[in-house]
Parts: structure tokens; sequence; C-alpha cells
């Protein structure tokens, strides 16, 4: 550890990279502390996730108060599971009322950074560099998409893409639409659409279990009385109903066999059994895994939806596109007038594509041969001053990633501390803190719902679940305080 001899610095110099809910988060907290930032975006807005995505349906599946920044909230939401275009009005009011978009460079994607000589040396896809003491990763997870690899795909002479680069120039109402994919942003689709095209068909390799929700909307009276007293909206954001179903949600999943999975199980077994009338559809949409296994689906409404005449739901393997349509199989051919691929996003890429080498060259790529991992989903060893915002191996699954993103910006501003103050010019985990750290997450995530028998995104590339494994409440206390021993500081 480096001693007395540094001096404490007036301001660090930090770059961070991408302006959604992570990266607004931690420009608001560094500009609190007089530190000097910049944002870059490859993105022309802010918003990230919200940004992206646009298709119809899109809503957040955590109740609005709940997904807001605790120091920002917002009386305004229209509705208990906020549609997406008011999430992403709320992060750009955000940027402005905080004084953030001055700090944003958009259309500025970051190709490599590299350490060396004590700082963060960054390139631009553009060819400019930048310097800086500290990098914050903030680029999520799921922005880079996954098309699936079907035969014939580029032969569709219709519409298609895939939905986080929906086209809004492309009608909907009257026609024949195709949906492949069965996550939560294929639920959502086909619940939107069900409505507006002339048959619509649910393409999906296999069901989703459902939870059942209630979207209520928000009257003026409701606002109002949001807008007079913020307690009002504490009363939902930190109120027994929804923290009382993150902590059973959350008990669920780390012990599969504990009487709230059993509580979830029959609550998802009864919605299908009681939703869906027709017995054969409602075969073709009961999963053979278990309730949680794969990411939990939250809809009011996806049963009601898959039941209307024009919806069709297929389970068959396809075969290939044509430009007609979708060929199964069996031979069945699906005439369509667009299709639309909900195929997800390629979840372990974290910051790559972009280059990450750190302390004497050290290769992310390499550190991340088995599987991407940081140390409490934050720092990696090797790569001094650099910290990541849902990381891999943070909390996921249906709580509010801003509540975890604040909590990780807790614990990295206590290590940005270290340096503000002096006391170090370098800090990252030590090997065998993040060597320990794995083997006890690894242990634990192996007897999660995640790990039961499913295939989903929450896996790595030897089926473990690359996920957070124990309690929110172990979360909140990890987050705390880092624990400085398992660091290197130089």
């Amino acid at each position: 550890m480096a001693g007395t001899e540094l001096e404490p610095r007036d301001r660090l110099r930090c770059v961070i990279i991408g302006a959604g809910m992570a990266g607004l988060l931690a420009g608001i907290r560094l500009k609190e502390k007089g530190d000097q930032f910049v944002i870059y975006e490859k993105g022309d807005k802010v918003g990230g996730t919200w940004r992206e995505n646009r298709y119809p349906g899109l809503t957040c599946d955590v109740p609005a108060h709940a997904y807001t920044y605790s120091f920002a909230p917002n009386p305004e939401w229209s509705q208990f599971y906020a549609p997406g275009p008011e999430i992403q009005h709320y992060f750009e009011r955000i940027a402005d009322d905080y004084g953030i978009r001055e700090h944003i460079r958009f259309g500025a994607e970051v190709a490599a950074c590299r350490y060396f000589e004590g700082l963060w040396h960054i390139t631009l896809s553009d060819g400019s560099t930048d310097v800086a003491d500290v990098v914050i990763a903030a680029t999520g997870v799921l922005h880079h998409p996954r098309t699936p690899d079907i035969p014939g795909l580029d032969s569709f002479a219709g519409d298609c893409f895939h939905s986080t680069r929906w086209d809004d120039t492309v009608p909907l109402d009257g026609r024949r639409i195709g949906v492949i994919g069965n996550g939560s942003t294929g639920v959502q689709i086909v619940s939107a659409l069900s409505e507006r095209a002339s048959r619509l068909v649910h393409f999906q390799r296999s069901p989703q279990w459902i939870m059942p929700v209630q979207n209520f909307i928000y009257s003026e009276t409701d606002r109002h009385a949001f807008r007079s007293d913020v307690s009002n909206i504490d009363a939902i954001r930190f109120g027994q109903d929804y923290w009382g179903g993150i902590r059973r949600f959350n008990a669920a999943i780390i012990d599969a066999d504990s009487p709230e999975m059993a509580e979830i199980e029959a609550i998802v077994l009864r919605n299908l059994e009681e939703s869906v009338t027709d017995p054969e559809l409602r075969e073709k949409l009961r999963p053979s895994y278990r309730a949680a296994c794969k990411r939990l689906i939250y809809s009011p409404n996806y049963y009601a939806a898959v039941q209307r005449p024009n919806v069709f739901i297929e389970t068959g393997p396809i075969e290939r596109v044509e430009p007609e349509g979708v060929r199964m199989r069996d031979g069945t051919l699906h005439a369509l007038d667009l299709l639309v691929l909900a195929t997800g996003f390629h979840a372990d890429r974290f910051v790559r594509p972009m280059i990450m080498t750190g302390r004497d060259g050290a290769d992310l790529n390499q550190a991340w041969a088995v599987r991407p991992t940081a140390y409490y989903a934050i720092t990696i060893p090797d790569f001094p001053n650099l910290f990541l915002l849902n990381g891999p191996t943070a909390p996921v699954g249906n709580f509010s990633l801003i509540d975890i993103a604040e909590r990780q910006w807790a614990y990295i501003d206590q290590l940005l501390d270290l340096l503000r103050q002096g006391q170090c010019s370098a800090v990252a985990a030590s090997h065998d803190a993040l060597a320990d750290y794995e083997e006890r997450r690894i242990t634990a995530a192996r007897h999660t719902i995640f790990g039961s028998g499913c295939t989903s995104w929450y896996l790595d590339a030897h089926g473990v679940p690359l996920t957070w494994p124990w309690s929110y409440d172990r979360f909140a206390e990890a987050m705390a305080a880092p624990k400085l021993s398992d660091f290197e500081l130089a």
C-alpha cells in the first residue's frame, strides 16, 4: 500500500462509459464530489436500454416508483409498471435536472482502454483519445443483440428486425406478424400486437412461467397526492408490499426447496391452469422446467392475448425462413408480412468488444477466458482504478437495478476516496480475493433455482449461473464497506 507520501487530490479525472441508468448515476455522484468527468456514449441519447428498446408493449417489470433513483422520485408515472417511453423521458429529465448532459459526448464509442504509467488511456472509435485516473464501466448487460442462426433469414421479403432495432415506420395494423422468442420482450410484444395484427404467430422453443400482475393506471388524483407528499411515493417504493415480494422472491431463488419457491410455483401453476381454457393450448404453454429457472415473466395479459382467435402458438422447430414466411420442420409455412426477432442479447460481453488492457499488459479477454467475472461484480485484478456497475455476477432477476447500482456506487465511492485522500494511487481486487469470491459464489450458484435444469441467459458457457447467489440483504451488507484486505493498493 502506498503511504502518506502521496498528496490528496483536489479532484479525480474520470471517464464513464455509457449514459444509461448507471452512467448517469455515476456522473451525478462524481459531480457532487467535485471530480472532473466525461461520459462517452455510443448512442445519440441517454437512457441505455430504454433508448434502444422502443417496441410496442414495452414496460418495466419493477414497479415504477421503485425504478427511480432514491434521490429523484417521480410523481408523474402514469401507471404502476411504467411504459418504456416514460422511463426514457425520466432519464432525459434527470440528465438535464442534474446538469449531466453537458458532460456527455454522444456518438462516441470507446474502442480501447489501456492502463500504463498509472493512468487509463482511452481510444475512441474515431481515433480520438483521452486520459483518466479512473474508468467507470457503465455499459450495461443487454445491449449486444443476438440474431438467431436460422437458414434463409436474409431472404425474407417482408420487414424483419430485432426488437432493439424497432422500425417505427413499419405498419402493424392488419398485418401478418411473427415473433420469434418468448422472454419478457417477446411476451410484451405479443400481448401488445394481439389486438392489432390480422394474424400473429408466436414462435417459442420453450414456454414460460407467467407471474400474474395487475398494471393499474394512476389517476390525476393519485399523481396530485404523489406531488403533494413524497411519503405517498415512499409507501410504494419502500413499503412492505414491494419489499416483501422482493425478499420472498430472493429467498425462493437461492433455495429451490424453500417454502417461498413452493408458493411461487403454486401461483404460476394456478395462473396457467385457470387462465388458459383450451387443454391443447394449455399444454403448449406448460414449461418443462421449474418456475424462475429462467427469468420469471411478469405479465397482466399474455394468457388472454394468446387465446385470441388470430394468435397462434408455434412450438415446433423452425426449418428455415423463406421470402414468404417461416417454414417449420413439419412442412407448415407461416406466411408473414413482418418478422420480429425478440431473441435477446449476448449477455456475456459486458464491456466487450472494446479492448481492455490492464497492468503489465493484462488482457480482459484472457482474464475472462473461462467466464466473465469481477470481485463482487465491481473490480478485476490487474485492472486498477477500473470499476464496473452492474458487472458480471451482480444481482439480477426481478430487482430494481437502480437500487443495485446505487449500492454499488456507494461501495465504489469509498474506494475512490482512497485515491482522493492520497492513501494510494491505484486500487484493484487481489487475485486471491477474486478466487475466493468465485469459489464461494459458484458453489452457491449451482444450488439456486437458476441452476435447476434449464437454458437461460443467466448461465455461462459452462452452465454455471453467472449471478449473485445469496440474499439481497447479504448484498447490501457487502456493499456497505469494502474489505480493504482483499485489495491491492499501490
